[in-house]
């Protein structure tokens, strides 16, 4: 065997065993990877899986904000969700809060025409009765709304066999109201002097339905 290939037999082993080490040592990849991020070691897969996950099936602190985590008021509104995803506790209690005000305003003033659409129908009565009582007495009502100063979600329920919902919700409303009779004197109230009153209002409505307003169903203190 001459020199020459005898060299180049011994420089193609020499190769040969360069690359197997290098690649027991390296490993193999596949496919394109980005260059390696500086700090902590990427995770591996499986990690990052279980991660991903325990993201994924924790709570809804959309819900959990507001009610316990394990208590039916919180499964109702899962419930709520899971038929109409587009709904949300804190969007509701925003909502809320604007209802109280002007159905507050509306019964304060007597004019529940504009709110009647959103009254059950005993709701309405009840309102009515002391709106007509006032008149008949010849009482007449300054009122100024100054501010809803909380809002508590008390309690929600879902009936799965109508998709109908209820959530009750504690307000604490300040106001400045003045009750005069009919010769103008001032009966009840101070002029500029606020008071707080505390009400438990329920609202119901048909989750997923074409009606997206929610109805005052019941009154409380």
């Amino acid at each position: 065997m001459n020199s020459p290939l005898l060299q180049l037999l011994v420089l193609a082993g020499i190769a040969i065993f360069l690359i197997l080490r290098l690649k027991s040592v390296l490993g193999t990849r596949d496919g394109f990877e980005g260059p390696p991020r500086r700090g902590a070691p990427e995770p591996a897969k499986n990690d990052r899986r279980q991660e991903f996950e325990v993201i994924e099936g924790g709570p809804d602190h959309d819900i959990t904000d507001h009610v316990p985590e394990d208590s039916e008021a919180a499964a109702a509104l899962a419930d709520m969700k899971r038929i109409e995803p587009s709904f949300t506790v804190t969007d509701f209690l925003q909502g809320a809060r604007g209802a109280y005000e002007w159905i507050l305003m509306a019964f304060e003033n007597g004019n529940l025409d504009q709110v009647a659409p959103f009254l059950a129908e005993d709701v309405y009565e009840a309102f009515a009765q002391v709106v007509d009582s006032r008149q008949e007495q010849g009482l007449t009502v300054e009122a100024e709304f100054v501010g809803v100063r909380g809002t508590t979600l008390a309690d929600a329920r879902f009936d799965n066999t109508s998709n109908r919902a209820e959530v009750t919700v504690r307000f604490i409303g300040e106001l400045i109201s003045v009750v005069k009779d009919q010769n103008g004197e001032i009966i009840e109230g101070k002029p500029g002097q606020s008071k707080r009153q505390k009400d438990t209002w329920t609202f119901e409505r048909v989750m997923g339905s074409g009606d997206p307003n929610w109805r005052l169903v019941a009154t409380g203190e």
